[in-house]
This record gives structure tokens, C-alpha cells and sequence, in this order.
């Protein structure tokens, strides 16, 4: 029996058991915990599927909060009958975990001020990629600014949630 220690594989599987919790997590927070809006008939889907996904990059980084929030949410779309949203989902969603966790990680400052400044920036991403994406389901440039509101509270909401908590967090992981 070899006994010698492999810290790389034991890295490898604290990766990606780390990443396939952040999957699981995002995807029940989206399913489990929504609101749909009816607001000028696709007022959208407010959820708290966005509290994980920035746990996973403000914490473990952009490349955790770029799978956590990509995979969750198609997956969540792909399970919830929005089969045509996920391929646009694990782009915007990825992008969101993706630069959330590079501003974290790299941006110097007060932690809860860049913290912030990440989420503001994934903010950012999801209104305009899902106004575009909208755009291009619906066909039309009016329709989609109804589901701005409902996008700017979910991410505003996981941003409140989340900010305060990631120093605690970042402690244990």
C-alpha cells in the first residue's frame, strides 16, 4: 500500500467537490427560492440562486463563481423548462461568477468596497446580457426592460446578503 501523501490530488478533489457544491447549492437556491414577477407579461424571475454563486467567487475565486454560476442556472433552466435560456444563462451567469471573483481577487482596497464594486460589475453583466438575450427570444427592444427591475433586485438582494458575510466565510474556506 502506498501511504505517501499527494497534496496536488487532495487540491484537485477539494476543487472540485467545492465546485459541485457551489453547483448544487445555486441551482436549489434558483429553483427553490423565486418569485415570478408579471410585469408587462415577462417581468422575470427574482431568486436567490446569485447568494451562492457570489459566495463561490468572492470566496473561492472567479473560476469557482464562474462554474457555480453557469452550471447551476442552466441547469436550473435546462430542468425548469427555459431549455432556450440556458445556453444564454451559462454565458452571462458565467460571466457574472467569472468577474466577480477576478475583481475580488485582484482589485486592492477595503474588502466590503471591492466586494461590492464585484457585485456591482455582475450586476452590470446580467442586466445587459439578459436584456439582449431577451432581445433576441422575444424579438423585440421594448419587452425586455421589463425584467430589468426584477434582475437589478435579485442581484442587489445577493449583494446584501453576501457582502457582509464573505470576510466570515473566507476564514473557513
Amino acid at each position: 500500500m502506498n501511504t505517501s501523501f499527494v497534496p496536488t490530488e487532495t487540491t484537485k478533489t477539494k476543487a472540485l467537490v467545492i465546485n459541485a457544491l457551489f453547483i448544487a447549492l445555486t441551482l436549489v437556491a434558483t429553483m427553490f427560492i423565486n418569485i415570478k414577477l408579471p410585469i408587462m407579461g415577462n417581468g422575470g424571475l427574482i431568486h436567490l440562486g446569485n447568494v451562492p454563486l457570489f459566495i463561490a467567487a468572492l470566496v473561492y475565486g472567479k473560476k469557482t463563481g464562474a462554474i457555480a454560476g453557469a452550471f447551476g442556472m442552466a441547469f436550473f433552466d435546462l430542468i425548469s423548462g427555459w431549455a432556450v435560456w440556458a445556453p444564454f444563462t451559462f454565458i452571462i451567469v458565467g460571466l457574472m461568477g467569472f468577474l466577480a471573483g477576478f475583481i475580488s481577487e485582484k482589485a486592492p482596497g477595503k474588502r466590503v468596497l471591492v466586494n461590492s464594486l464585484a457585485v456591482a460589475a455582475a450586476l452590470i453583466i446580467k442586466v445587459v446580457g439578459y436584456y439582449f438575450t431577451e432581445v433576441i427570444i422575444y424579438g423585440n427592444w421594448v419587452l425586455p426592460f421589463g425584467s430589468i427591475p426584477g434582475n437589478i433586485m435579485q442581484v442587489v438582494i445577493a449583494g446584501i446578503i453576501v457582502v457582509p458575510l464573505v470576510g466570515r466565510l473566507k476564514k473557513f474556506a
